[in-house]
């Protein structure tokens, strides 16, 4: 019964995807600023379904960084709004030309931006993931899936009834955003396999849902998997600069994965560097943890085990080692990393050149929190998530990345001899 419930919402989905594929531009904005309006309208429904699902998540004993995570507050209600709106003035990504060139024989080839049909989004805590996936597919020609957490179930079924009534008055067609309305596990594996339906699972999550995800998934999957960021503080970085990146890249939002999660220090800056910036993460709340030669310099911390170079703590955690040089800040990073968002503190403009090109990661900054790696903040309006993939789509994923591309050739009688 689940499995074909999941079926006949995909069918749906496949039929309004070919309506998507070629309505207009102001059609789909009209949506999505009737779906602003009606979420303004709507603040007192979204904030009770939201308070159930944060009372039933407390109840469960979650860490305080699941809790932000799932909590809609008016500004975060407001981000949502100011989302739906930005994307609507965005350009419309469908129909554009990346290149074309012309051949000796007169034919034109033009390579056309296209939907890439139906995506399913499989997400956890976030509830404003549902308006912002679903507003970026619709804007993109899309037709979206959606299959948020059970944590945060009451909250995702009022905004999926918002953006269906939106849907509704804007004129387009049922299916061009579903819902799964279950929080049954088998649901996820039903819809990862519905090859031929489905064409793209983008799984937004933690650990164990992106691993479950790929590993059974019949349907292409882009993984927006987790961050395991660094910040590094180089010998040439200005220290007071430094201080304020890490605290802003630890502490501004600890359970987002463009928080730092490892802190880098050039060995030749450490004993001045390290004392007050521990004391201000631990004003803070955080619990730092520290390699042997950093302990050396802040004894009152936790030592680092082995396994802390590889943890997302996703919490107000952070672990500290100092490094000889750039070389074994970059091999740490290049090992350990998930490839999400790496940043380098330095005034030497040639370290910060060979930075950016040395590490692997998604985005990489210089003299910058990591806590920017985000579609909004980057200008796409919102975002799908951040992937971590080196196919398609790496990094925050916006309008061009949710679509493909076909190629479109004019001739003029032009036959192969």
């Amino acid at each position: 019964m689940l499995e074909q419930m999941v079926r006949d919402i995909a069918k749906k989905a496949r039929e309004a995807s070919f309506y998507l594929a070629n309505v207009s531009t102001e059609r789909k904005n009209e949506a999505l600023n009737i779906a602003a309006q009606l979420i303004d309208e709507k603040r007192r429904e979204i904030n009770e379904a939201n308070k159930e699902d944060v009372k039933e998540a407390e109840q469960e004993g979650v860490s305080k960084a699941f809790i932000d995570r799932l909590t809609l507050t008016e500004k975060r209600i407001n981000g949502m709004i100011k989302s739906l709106n930005e994307v609507s003035v965005l350009e419309d990504p469908v129909g554009t030309i990346i290149r074309g060139w012309k051949r000796p024989n007169g034919l034109q080839i033009l390579q056309m931006r296209v939907p890439i049909g139906i995506i399913g989004i499989i997400y956890e805590s976030r509830p404003n993931v549902t308006v912002e996936a679903s507003s970026l597919c619709l804007k993109a020609g899309n037709a979206t899936i959606l299959r948020g957490g059970k944590e945060a179930i009451n909250s995702n079924r009022i905004l999926y009834s918002i953006l269906n009534e939106a849907i509704e008055k804007a004129g387009l067609p049922e299916g061009c955003i579903g819902f799964i309305d279950s929080v049954d596990r088998k649901a996820i594996k039903y819809l990862i396999r519905m090859s031929g339906l489905v064409n793209l699972i983008i799984p937004r999550g933690g650990e164990g849902l992106i691993n479950f995800v790929t590993e059974n998934a019949t349907v292409p999957v882009i993984k927006h998997y987790k961050g395991l960021c660094h910040t590094y503080v180089d010998e040439f970085a200005s220290l007071s600069m430094a201080e304020e990146i890490v605290y802003n890249a630890k502490v501004q939002r600890p359970g987002v994965c463009n928080a730092i999660e490892t802190l880098l220090v050039h060995k030749n800056i450490a004993g001045k560097f390290l004392p007050k910036m521990a004391r201000k993460l631990q004003e803070a709340g955080v619990e730092v943890r520290g390699c042997e030669r950093t302990k050396k310099i802040v004894s009152q911390i936790k030592e680092a085990e082995a396994e802390d170079w590889d943890t997302e703590y996703l919490d107000l955690i952070l672990s500290i080692k100092v490094v000889d040089d750039m070389d074994e800040a970059i091999e740490h990073i290049n090992k350990h990393g998930s490839q999400h968002s790496e940043a380098i503190i330095t005034e030497n403009y040639e370290r910060a050149m060979e930075f950016l090109y040395r590490v692997d990661a998604a985005t990489v900054y210089v003299n910058s929190s990591t806590r920017f790696t985000d579609g909004g903040e980057f200008g796409m309006g919102a975002e799908i998530g951040i992937s971590t993939d080196k196919i398609h789509a790496r990094g925050p994923m916006g309008l061009p990345e949710l679509t493909i591309y076909k190629y479109v050739i004019l001739g003029s009688g032009q036959i192969r001899k």
